[in-house]
Order: structure tokens, then C-alpha cells, then sequence
């Protein structure tokens, strides 16, 4: 797996015009499956952003976790972080996994 994530004040997606979906303050959370990826690594990445410490404390310090703050995440299936472009001029997306086992991981 891969995942981009963003510290947001809020976010949305709108999918043909329409909002699907909207946060307030928390984490926006880029993220693509790969081939292979399994329950456990779907576990592992979502603790560990979870637990990231990347909000700040009273002192201005990044010690408080999403957990701490009771930010929100929003979470986007993105595969094309699974993008090849080293040869060629056409990105490969082999790596990504197929859309099916890919929105159940999501899922989960």
C-alpha cells in the first residue's frame, strides 16, 4: 500500500458535481493498493496513521495523533500512486491491484 496524507482544515470529494463526501478538521488520506497487499497491511498502514503524531500540542510541538485531537479522516481509493513511469512515457499501473479486491481492502 501506499498512502499520501494531508492534514486538512476540511475536505471533501465531488464526484459529477455532487459532494460524496466532506470532513472537518482531521487527515485527507491518498491511498492505493497494491498487488498482494492483505488485511494485515490494510491494518498496519491505517494504525500507523492513526497514530501519527503530527498535530500540535498546546506548545506548538507535533505530539497529538489523529486519535488525540478526534480529527476526522477521509479516505480516497488513488491507484495511480501505484504509477510506474521510469521507462517510457506512459505510466504502468500493473502494480495496482485490481479494483474488486481493492475497494474491499478499502473497506475493511
Amino acid at each position: 500500500m501506499r498512502a499520501v496524507v494531508q492534514k486538512c482544515l476540511h475536505s471533501s470529494v465531488v464526484v459529477d458535481n455532487l459532494e460524496t463526501a466532506r470532513i472537518g478538521p482531521g487527515l485527507l488520506v491518498l491511498l492505493a493498493v497494491k498487488k498482494g497487499d492483505s488485511r494485515k497491511d490494510a491494518e498496519y498502514i491505517m494504525e500507523k496513521i492513526i497514530h501519527l503524531r503530527i498535530f500540535d500540542d498546546e506548545q506548538g510541538k507535533m505530539n497529538l495523533s489523529l486519535l488525540d485531537t478526534a480529527g476526522e479522516m477521509l479516505l480516497v481509493s488513488q491507484f495511480t500512486l501505484c504509477g510506474d513511469a521510469r521507462k517510457g512515457r506512459r505510466p504502468s499501473f500493473s502494480e495496482a491491484e485490481d479494483p474488486e479486491i481493492a475497494k474491499a481492502l478499502l473497506a475493511y
